[in-house]
């Protein structure tokens, strides 16, 4: 079998990972309930030990998602024409952010500012004043990453159709060579994200997930791209399997001196450098580790999880809508619990373990038998 009908047919893995990656979302997103860091709410007792977990596990969990979407898209493009591709795209993704941004995300907004309002009727209504959150109530909140893949994907549809031409048969070869060893699939695209970073981050240095941040839009986007890049070529992808060991060791060494610089702003412990020494040194640690980690994770992936099971197929039909759902569903259940008087543990467990059953059950009953339904959650057609 040649490497073009490889990487035409199902990558379980890649479902597997998607699943994974998702899942870690639950916990991360319930995370912010107690950790100290700024977040829409928040229980009333903190806990500074969550963001030891939480500080490794944001700098790849998204970059993850977006790497898988990109060699999705690749498989997605299929033999589709450009303008096909591109109108299915729009449907599977721009409808469920108009949606979300009506439906899904005003629930956060509301419990946010619960006490502002006296019902949530009253303060529905505010939504279509139209003023960007956090000034006013409308905003796509964590749906940015559905709109910046609405974005990456159109914005590379000509990448797309040359990838899958015979004319890339040589820009593929020359891929190969720069990314079929250890040091080039770990060093090449670590190094071209941090140069992206060096010119973009002085003037976007913010995180604001509003089309404005040009700098993490560009970060993020080179995950979609190396994924779409790497899975074009099935040569390329089995030699980041094969490199997998060299990954893992690089992905653990990087922990050292990013935990030593983030120790450091925590006063655990402090280093004779500056302040702006520090931080750049955990910045430009904190790139290699979402490199090292995404590639790290898609290798040892493709060794172990790249089988079918009888459930996958239906479990990866439902984490679409379980993404758009569950941040919600967590601010709505985690505004109840949080007023109990629990500890910590019982009220992080609770959030996740019910919010777990409500989206799952939600999906099963309202969304996926109904086709309307279907079509807001950007779910094919039954």
């Amino acid at each position: 079998m040649n490497a073009e009908s490889l990487t035409s047919t199902r990558r379980y893995d890649l479902d597997w990972l998607r699943f994974i990656a998702i899942f870690i979302l639950l916990f991360f997103h319930t995370g912010m309930w107690f950790n100290p860091w700024d977040w829409h709410v928040k229980n009333n007792e903190l806990s500074g030990s969550f963001r030891y977990w939480m500080i490794w596990s944001h700098f790849w969990r998204m970059p993850l998602l977006l790497f898988i979407a990109g060699a999705s898209t690749y498989l997605a493009m299929g033999k589709r024409t450009a303008r096909m591709f591109a109108g299915e795209r729009v449907k599977r993704l721009l409808v469920p952010v108009i949606f979300g941004m009506f439906v899904v995300v005003p629930p956060q907004i509301y419990f946010e500012h619960i006490k502002d309002y006296v019902s949530y009727w009253d303060f529905y209504k505010t939504v279509f004043n139209f003023v960007p959150y956090p000034e006013g109530s409308f905003s796509w909140h964590h749906l940015w990453f559905v709109v910046y893949l609405l974005i990456y994907s159109l914005v590379t549809i000509p990448l797309l159709v040359f990838l899958r031409s015979e004319k890339s048969k040589k820009f593929k070869e020359q891929l190969y060579k720069l990314l079929s060893s250890p040091a080039g699939i770990l060093f090449i695209p670590g190094i071209l994200i941090l140069i992206t970073q060096i010119i973009l981050r002085p003037y976007f240095p913010e995180e604001t997930h509003d089309l404005q941040d040009l700098g993490y839009m560009v970060f993020y986007g080179c995950f979609f791209l190396f994924g779409m890049l790497c899975y074009s070529n099935q040569h390329i992808w089995s030699a980041i399997g094969a490199s997998r060991k060299y990954l893992l060791i690089a992905s653990i060494l990087i922990l050292i001196p990013f935990y030593g610089t983030y120790f450091h702003f925590r006063e655990i412990y402090i280093l004779p450098w500056t302040e702006r020494t520090v931080e750049i040194i955990f910045d430009v640690t904190g790139i290699f580790l979402s490199w090292f980690t995404v590639i790290t994770v898609i290798a040892y992936g493709q060794h172990y999880l790249n089988r079918p099971h009888p459930w996958l197929s239906r479990i990866n039909e439902g984490l679409y809508p379980f993404y758009i759902l569950h941040q919600t569903v967590i601010i709505w259940i985690g505004y109840y619990i949080c007023q109990l008087d629990w500890s910590i543990a019982a009220k992080y467990w609770s959030i996740c373990f019910l919010t777990l059953v409500s989206c799952i059950s939600f999906y099963l009953i309202i969304i996926r038998p109904f086709n309307v339904m279907r079509f807001f959650f950007g779910m094919k057609m039954k």
